[in-house]
């Protein structure tokens, strides 16, 4: 149980961070992480309120920390 926790902390971010990557747009990376979460809800993975709201808590982070990567290449390419 505590494996879900951690896993809902780190993981949903990080996917933002690497569809945005892949994808070069954030709002995409977003959508598309957004997509995994839904359909693992809908199987049935997640089990609890507040694994939601921790998933929700690691996007905004993720989506937060691509807009600071952005910005840092931004001025290092000027």
């Amino acid at each position: 149980m505590a494996l879900k926790y951690l896993s809902a902390f780190i993981l949903p971010g990080l996917l933002v961070l690497f569809f945005t990557r892949v994808t070069y747009n954030r709002v995409i990376g977003l959508v598309l992480t957004v997509a995994l979460i839904a359909a693992s809800v809908y199987k049935g993975y997640t089990d609890s309120y507040w694994l939601i709201v921790i998933d929700a808590f690691s996007l905004t982070v993720g989506f937060w920390y691509a807009q600071v990567m952005k910005n840092k290449l931004k001025k290092s390419t000027t």
